[in-house]
């Protein structure tokens, strides 16, 4: 007969709303240059530290330390930066937008533009890429028509997916960008199978998929990870740990697993934690997962190690269930910042010349819009046309949908 106490556990957050957050008292983590970089066919099992530990390479003076240091041109950086820039002043003309009433829904990536655009910079263009709804550095990264994205978000005449899905929900087929899904997880078993079916035509082209860490309690999550591993397939799984799902913590998703990369290595899965704030890591992380893949090593599960700093959606209020300094006292700080101050101490940037981008970002975005808006507009249109409701469903329509077309007159 047992003499313990049952008694029902609830992860909670370690900071709740009107609290000081100091994350000095709950996270431990590695400083940056301390992880060693194994060989990309290192096997999965052998991974444990990396899972378990923090991949960065910016230090606290903005230096690049250790072995993951991809030793990146400036020229490289200062792309880098441009397109995190042009992500960060894009989501916040889109949010105003937004709330102005000219589109019904947005999501901002704030915090997590290091993820999307050192990730896309590190693969190849033709590698295929299945994004959740956070991953627009990578259509920027890619080289997107802003004004392509915009006319998606407000449903116009010009909208790509004919207003048949939510804005932010983007889709490029010329860019190898998979179609978004609002049905969290189903990317990750895509991607997999899009990824063996590379390696079954022995093309060295490879698929990369992103989801959040509420998402790892999906069972697409698992079922992705299983096929992964059986397969060895050649494909890289992301998942960004940006603390929060819409209002959970992400204790929830984790349990009691010491962090979200060690999942993988129940799969016998290369498992890596990569500081996500941290443009020089991820792109150090995404490269040596490529090289792992496009060698014949198999998928590698790569744990994003992010914070949200904005809400989740335009449907969501943070200070309902966190801090509102809480992304202020983050201590692996803000990847633009971050990356803007390697350039300036490596000579390479300044001050006066990240404003003139900030600038010339903002006028991009705005003439953008201008040119968005001459396509149609969310309330007085025009939209897409009636008829594209039959259209790209069935290769030959049957019956009733010709006699709905009928009926309709178009």
């Amino acid at each position: 007969m047992s003499t313990g106490q049952s008694r029902f556990h609830v992860p909670a957050p370690p900071f709740r709303p009107g609290d000081e957050p100091d994350f000095s008292s709950v996270l431990d983590l590695p400083k940056a240059g301390e992880a060693k970089r194994p060989d990309p066919l290192v096997k999965g099992w052998d991974t444990q530290e990396l899972a378990l530990g923090l991949v960065g390479v910016l230090d606290h003076n903005h230096q690049a330390v250790g072995e993951w240091n991809p030793k990146l041109s400036p020229e490289v950086l200062r792309e880098g930066l441009s397109h995190m820039v042009l992500t960060r002043i894009y989501d916040e003309r889109m949010l105003k937008l937004q709330r102005q009433g000219k589109m019904s829904f947005y999501m901002k990536s704030t915090g997590e533009e290091a993820v999307a655009v050192a990730g896309a910079m590190a693969l190849r263009k033709d590698d295929m890429v299945f994004p959740s709804y956070r991953q627009q550095g990578v259509l920027f990264a890619r080289g997107r028509n802003i004004v392509d994205m915009m006319c998606h978000c407000i449903s116009n005449s010009r909208d790509n997916l004919k207003g048949r899905q939510l804005p932010v929900h983007y889709t490029w087929a010329e860019g190898n960008f998979f179609t978004i899904s609002g049905n969290l997880g189903t990317q990750f078993p895509q991607a997999v199978g899009y990824a063996m079916g590379c390696a079954y035509k022995g093309e060295d082209t490879i698929a990369a998929s992103w989801i959040g860490d509420g998402t790892t309690a999906e069972g697409d999550f698992h079922s992705a990870l299983t096929l992964a591993s059986t397969y060895r397939a050649p494909v890289i799984l992301n998942v960004v740990n940006n603390q929060w799902a819409i209002s959970t913590w992400q204790g929830i998703a984790v349990g009691d697993a010491p962090s979200f990369a060690a999942k993988g290595l129940g799969y016998g899965l290369a498992s890596i934690r990569v500081d996500g704030m941290d443009f020089l890591a991820v792109h150090a992380a995404t490269q040596w997962a490529a090289q792992r893949a496009r060698k014949g090593g198999g998928a590698t599960l790569i744990e994003m190690f992010a914070y949200r700093g904005d809400a989740h959606s335009t449907s969501d209020d943070p200070t309902k269930y966190r801090p509102k300094q809480e992304y202020a006292a983050w201590p692996l700080g803000d990847p633009i910042e971050r990356l803007k101050q390697h350039l300036i101490g490596l000579g390479e940037w300044d001050e006066d010349r990240h404003a003139k981008l900030e600038e010339e970002m903002t006028h991009l975005v705005v003439r953008a819009y201008k040119e968005a808006e001459s396509h149609g507009t969310l309330h007085d249109g025009p939209l897409s046309p009636t008829h594209t409701i039959f259209e790209d469903v069935y290769e030959t329509d049957d019956w009733r949908l010709r006699r709905q077309r009928q009926d309709l007159g178009v």
